[in-house]
């Protein structure tokens, strides 16, 4: 359920509270134009009450809007696979950018990794969402002796840049103070004929892959996959 209807209803009554507080100084002005100091005084502590109230009811908004923004998920990419043979896949990775990789991968599962750049509370909850490379995809075997024998198959799904956020934060992470963590992050299925995933990124900096039909799901169960 979203949790915007609240979050709005917080900043209407932060709003509220602030226009009230503006009236009670309006009214204080006026009593002590009067010389009505007593009476003056007393709005002024009203105003500073509807000051508060108003200050701790937007803070509540912001805290909720942050958590909720912690909590959802990024599309990441669409995978699809072919098998060609035994432990031999045709794939497919689509990006929401629009951008195609087609490559082929030898094993049982296959695993994409991203860069994740994490920022501290404070920039989260004032509405920077994790930030995220696509990095490589590659094949796995679930037997290790073949993991360690078998010909490895890495595909690279992102272009080196002069200017890398990530690499300038392992390099001078002093001077990105308000970065709270930079790593590497991985999700892995596995591989079945005419499968369909999708991997979404958590902003909290996790991947999280799933099988996106009926037919990956049930194909996923039937190799003990019980939450695909």
């Amino acid at each position: 359920m979203s949790l915007l209807p609240f979050v709005t209803a917080c900043y209407v009554g932060a709003g509220v509270l602030a226009l009230g507080m503006l009236a009670q100084l309006v009214a204080a002005r006026r009593r002590w134009r009067a010389r009505r100091r007593l009476a003056a005084g007393h709005r002024l502590v009203w105003a500073l009450l509807l000051a508060l109230g108003a200050a701790l009811v937007a803070v509540v908004g912001s805290a909720v809007l942050g958590y909720q923004r912690l909590t959802a998920e990024t599309p990441l990419a669409r995978i699809e696979a072919h098998q060609l043979a035994p432990q031999r896949y045709a794939v497919t990775v689509t990006t929401p950018a629009g951008e195609r990789h087609s490559l082929e991968l030898g094993g049982d599962q296959w695993q994409l990794d991203a860069r994740i750049i994490k920022w501290k509370p404070g920039a989260i909850l004032a509405g920077a969402p994790a930030l995220y490379q696509l990095d490589r995809i590659g094949g796995r075997y679930t037997d290790l002796a073949r993991e360690r024998e078998a010909p490895r198959s890495v595909f690279a799904l992102s272009t080196p840049h002069a200017f890398d956020l990530w690499q300038l934060a392992q390099r001078w992470p002093q001077w990105l103070d308000w970065i709270d963590a930079d790593y590497g992050s991985s999700a892995y299925l596995p591989l079945v004929d005419q499968g369909r995933y999708e991997v979404t990124l958590a902003a909290a900096g996790g991947l999280i892959a799933r099988a996106a039909d009926a037919h990956t799901a049930q194909a996923l169960r039937a190799q003990g996959w019980t939450r695909p």
